[in-house]
């Protein structure tokens, strides 16, 4: 599933193409992708509005028009979006939906296994639907380890989960939440709780870190994801753990182990990320 750092690389794309246009029309081929609205009835409402700003909170991507509406896309595991001259990009049973603009530019967005949504809200819906699906996002100035400290206290799970918990921190997903905790030799099962002042604070920097390189290295391609150009991320060359199982640990050449925290694959370095509260 994209995360922060790919949902971010989509957005920085798309801005160029899509800031201060209009969609002249939309389609949207998959009822799935709206339910429980109608897809004909969406399409409708897009068509005409002028796109402000594309947006991002958390995994979700913002188009915000100047109407004060919103139409709020989530990739989940498959969904990607592209762009290319009306009429160039190419389509096949996984294509969804297409808003075709009013330079001659087509944005289409497919998604192999269907769970992506589109959602339209209007403009006194837009923060509560958000604020009540998504925390503080870990690149935001106003991130410290303070509030970090905050969404991990009182939280008796392991802070695997926790991280991985969108109302507690927004974005960060299995990838992420692997490779933070291995820079700051963290277990991934250790009570959230349990983590002390000087652990919070290396939690803190590492998750802003390995978000900032993903970002950098414009996201991890591993099966599905895309880039709306046509490229590839390359932060997948970058990993410390994940999916590393059995592979020496960079750091003190001990092998990779592999558990499973919140139902989630977890890798980790049984040397480097001891728990120490067990």
């Amino acid at each position: 599933m994209p995360e922060l750092p790919e949902v971010e690389t989509v957005r920085r794309q798309l801005e160029p193409v899509l800031a201060g246009r209009t969609i002249a029309r939309a389609e949207i081929a998959d009822a799935r992708l709206t339910r429980p609205h109608d897809p004909l009835e969406t399409a409708v409402e897009l068509t005409g509005e002028q796109v402000e700003a594309v947006a991002r909170r958390g995994k979700y991507l913002l188009l915000r028009f100047r109407s004060g509406r919103v139409l709020v896309i989530h990739l989940r595991m498959t969904g990607s979006l592209s762009h290319a001259p009306t009429g160039a990009l190419p389509t096949d049973a996984h294509s969804r939906a297409v808003l075709s603009l009013d330079d001659g530019v087509d944005v289409a967005y497919r998604d192999v296994r269907r769970f992506g949504t589109w959602l339209l809200l209007e403009p006194d819906d837009v923060d509560g639907y958000i604020d009540a699906r998504v925390g503080p996002e870990p690149l935001d100035a106003r991130f410290t380890a303070r509030t970090l400290a905050a969404a991990l206290a009182g939280r008796r799970a392991p802070v695997k989960a926790v991280l991985l918990d969108q109302r507690a921190l927004a974005g960060v997903g299995n990838i992420y939440a692997d490779e933070a905790l291995w820079r700051s030799r963290i277990h991934p099962l250790t009570p959230a709780a349990s983590l002390d002042a000087a652990r919070v604070q290396a939690l803190h920097r590492a998750i802003r870190r390995v978000l900032l390189t993903g970002i950098e290295r414009q996201g991890s391609t591993l099966r599905d994801y895309r880039l709306p150009d046509g490229g590839s991320g390359a932060m997948q060359r970058e990993f410390k753990v994940y999916g590393l199982a059995g592979e020496p640990c960079d750091r003190c050449g001990t092998p990779i182990d592999k558990l499973r925290v919140a139902g989630r694959g977890t890798w980790f370095c049984p040397s480097c990320q001891r728990r120490s509260d067990s």
